[in-house]
């Protein structure tokens, strides 16, 4: 056994293991704590990686390979269709947009051939959507709007790749020989037109292949009932496509991408989604690690003015072309902050690009060399970008957007009922209230979503229900009800909080997502939550009960029965939530006799032989 790999295992695994949590201790990102720990363990600080992260940079890219693979597996055609305003108009902006500044600039200022500026253009246009989709996913805002269009705009890059890396070989002043020190593949040598019809075969092989070959050899392996041999045809399919790749020096992670979209729409998605995941996590953790290896401060120290300089203008353009996309596609200004700091940097995809170039002989080794450590350095500085954003510019925008966000709507409604928040909740209330001929005035805050319920025939009024003035103007002093329904269990609060103080009689029906959030509701002495955990877990109970052969009645009596009592046990936890040893000893014994009280109501009505609502008992009375 290798006694050395062992011990790069252990230094690799411990930079991860002490950085990483005291990254996140700092409030940072865990990304940026496996940057710093493979610069410390790096050839230019402790030394302990050697080859400027070289070595262990080939290994960790394969969790990008991963991570492209299962983006690809997402990319069905009917999601990719309804994102297409997203991804076809924010994504071409973006790139296109940076591209043509970047070539322009260069051109300018730079003593370089237009070949040579235009690849690096391209290069330096692309963000890196190992980082992105890693902090999205760590600040949970995968899926809200910024999630949305950040991911489209990657997207958007992650396909342009492949006609980038076609176009590369047309750039290429050299016919048959690279440079002597260039990365070498299958096709260098070849003339540059014939480059370009080799790489758009081997995409198309790939298409076919695994539309025709992979997808019938997985349902053969799907009879065996093995697990572990799906598992390992998934690392198959990944790691021989990306190898296929990388024989025509193009990206292994490109390969992986375009495997991944020809399996999207097949039965065995999901099944390889779960297979991949866990090694996709480790493996970008090590990717993050190497980069922070690999960056060369030697290149830094012999030329620091144009690597600083030229990152921070890279930084910049990207930030001015991203902000002014977004708000060309009507975000807020927040939103737009967040996308532009986000998607700032250069990403992973440059690092091929400049090593295909090199190869090509487009761009001069010791300037690619450059280029790659401004790329990783852009990166560096991204969850540093965001950690400003997030604690010194987002307070003061939120405030301004606060100032010059779009007024409430005339309400010209006097209703007995008011809902507050009209999504997937609200909606459904509003809609039972309204079959049974019960008007409601309807507020909500979400200008995109009352314009898609005002085309379905709702009358919906924009407005802030946290603000006095719009209670007033809703009706408030003279409704009978009030239905608390907005999504945020924070701003639901605060709903609660100025309706309890300025309209005390008022009765209010609130939502709760869980426990935790109707505490805070009885500690504001509201009597009707409506917990959405609860309930609806009450009732797949209750079906699983009728499933297995108990009676309807009995089966929703128990269901109602076990909502009341928990109700009662929720209102006796809120008292002692705070302390913890109590709150563990009173949910032990609410449990209990939780139990003991379902089980009495069992035994009563047996004792009674109450059948209601069973289908047999219908039967009979209905005969007779």
């Amino acid at each position: 056994m290798d006694t050395n790999f062992l011990l790069q295992a252990i230094i690799y695994l411990s930079a991860a293991v002490i950085c990483v949590p005291i990254a996140k201790k700092l409030g940072l990102s865990s990304i940026l704590g496996y940057l710093l720990a493979g610069i410390i363990i790096g050839p230019f600080v402790l030394g302990f990686i050697g080859q400027e992260g070289q070595d262990i940079m080939h290994f960790a890219e394969f969790g990008v390979v991963m991570m492209l693979f299962l983006i690809g597996l997402e990319l069905e055609p009917s999601k990719f269709w309804k994102m297409r305003k997203f991804i076809l108009g924010m994504g071409s902006m973006q790139l296109i947009g940076t591209t043509i500044i970047l070539f322009l600039g260069c051109l300018l200022f730079m003593d370089w051939k237009w070949e040579t500026t235009l690849a690096i253009s391209l290069a330096l246009a692309l963000s890196s959507t190992a980082i992105v989709l890693q902090t999205l996913k760590e600040k949970g805002l995968s899926n809200t709007s910024v999630g949305r269009s950040s991911f489209a705009i990657l997207l958007f890059q992650d396909i342009a790749v492949i006609p980038i890396l076609a176009f590369l070989p047309l750039l290429s002043t050299v016919n048959l020989e690279a440079a002597n020190d260039a990365p070498q593949s299958l096709i260098t040598g070849y003339a540059s037109w014939l480059q370009t019809v080799i790489v758009i075969g081997i995409i198309s092989t790939i298409y076919f292949a695994g539309r025709f070959l992979f997808v019938p050899l997985l349902h053969i392996i799907a009879r065996t009932r093995l697990q572990e041999l799906f598992t390992a045809s998934a690392l198959l399919l990944v790691v021989g496509v990306s190898y296929m790749m990388q024989l025509i020096g193009l990206s292994p992670a490109l390969g992986a991408f375009m495997a991944g979209v020809v399996l999207a729409n097949s039965e065995f998605r999901h099944e390889l989604e779960g297979d991949i995941a866990p090694f996709k996590g480790l493996l970008l953790g090590l990717f993050f690690l190497g980069v922070g290896a690999s960056i060369n401060f030697q290149l830094i120290v012999d030329n620091p003015m144009f690597i600083f300089v030229f990152g921070a203008i890279l930084t910049l353009v990207k930030f001015i072309v991203l902000f002014f996309t977004s708000r060309y596609y009507k975000k807020k200004l927040d939103q737009n902050l967040l996308l532009a700091f986000g998607l700032s940097q250069a990403g992973e995809f440059g690092f091929v690009i400049m090593s295909f170039c090199m190869q090509l002989n487009i761009i001069p080794s010791i300037l690619a060399n450059q280029i790659m450590a401004v790329i990783a350095m852009s990166m560096v500085a991204t969850p540093f970008l965001l950690l400003i954003n997030e604690r010194i510019i987002y307070p003061n925008t939120r405030s301004q957007e606060k100032e010059i966000k779009k007024d409430n709507d005339y309400i010209d409604e006097d209703n007995p009922v008011i809902i507050a928040g009209f999504g997937h909740f609200g909606s459904t209330i509003g809609r039972l209230l309204k079959a049974n001929k019960v008007k409601s005035t309807i507020l909500d805050n979400d200008s995109d979503r009352i314009d898609v319920l005002r085309k379905l025939g709702f009358k919906v009024y924009y407005g802030d229900a946290t603000r006095l003035e719009l209670l007033k103007a809703a009706g408030c002093e003279n409704a009978k009800l009030f239905i608390a329904a907005i999504d945020n269990p924070t701003v639901n609060l605060k709903v609660i909080e100025t309706l309890k103080k300025h309209f005390p009689h008022l009765k209010i029906l609130t939502r709760a997502r869980n426990r935790i959030d109707a505490y805070e509701l009885i500690d504001h002495k509201v009597e009707n939550i409506y917990r959405e955990t609860l309930y609806s877990a009450v009732n797949m109970g209750v079906d699983a009960l009728v499933e297995l052969g108990h009676r309807k009645y009995t089966a929703t009596r128990q269901g109602q029965q076990f909502i009341k009592y928990d109700e009662i046990t929720t209102r006796k936890l809120a008292e002692k939530r705070h302390d913890k040893m109590a709150y563990m000893i009173t949910i032990k014994e609410e449990i209990e006799l939780q139990e003991q009280l379902l089980k009495s109501d069992i035994y009563s009505q047996i004792a009674a032989t109450n059948h209601s609502w069973d289908s047999e008992h219908l039967k009979d009375n209905l005969a007779d």
